[in-house]
């Protein structure tokens, strides 16, 4: 199983019912992409695709029973890895750097979507000229 698996995974059981598209963009990744890996897994038996109930062009998906022993692993294997990460850092320390590193995260997510926007807004304006 892929670390790109294992995000799809974790982000269903926090959030259940999200659609491809949601999915894709959690992810940064094409929706292509996403729908690949979910052909993976739904293959496996860990998860599947439901009908929206009020857009039949959506699926959502949800997992399947199949993936907790999946998901106690990513747990187990994620718990170790900040084991060993956090080893002789005091607690506040840890925290601190956690709290650092996510901020450093949602300002580049920030700025590429700002990015993004401020492109397809010039696209857009320069298609009519």
């Amino acid at each position: 199983m892929t670390r790109a698996q294992w995000v799809i995974l974790v982000r269903l059981q926090r959030q259940p019912g999200l659609c491809q598209s949601d999915m894709a963009s959690i992810c940064e990744v094409e929706p292509i992409t996403v729908a690949r890996l979910v052909d993976r897994l739904e293959a496996s038996g860990l998860v599947e695709r439901r009908a929206d109930p009020t857009d039949r062009r959506v699926h959502r998906l949800h997992l399947l029973p199949a993936a907790e022993p999946v998901l106690a692993e990513i747990a187990r294997y994620r718990d170790q890895v900040c084991e060993e990460l956090s080893e002789g850092l005091a607690p506040e320390t840890w925290a601190a750097a956690l709290d650092v590193l996510l901020n450093i995260k949602d300002k580049l997510t920030t700025d590429n979507k700002e990015k993004a926007t401020a492109e397809g807004t010039k696209a857009h304006a320069g298609a009519g000229d």
